[in-house]
């Protein structure tokens, strides 16, 4: 497993995990609250620094 994520798209994913995340806690209860679950994946694929979709493509944003 290669690391494929650099550190601009590190900030992007965890940014916007966190946002997703937040919405899934404190967003309005409107039913589609599971959505901002999804913001997990962003923030594991940073932590790890692997983006399997990325490794798919062949692209590589950490130089």
């Amino acid at each position: 497993m290669q690391k494929n994520i650099g550190s601009a798209d590190k900030i992007i994913r965890i940014v916007l995990g966190a946002a997703l995340i937040a919405f899934a806690l404190f967003g309005p209860a409107t039913g589609y609250n599971w959505v901002g679950w999804i913001g997990v994946v962003p923030l594991v694929t940073a932590f790890v620094g692997m983006c399997p979709l990325y490794a798919l493509l062949g692209v590589k944003t950490n130089g």
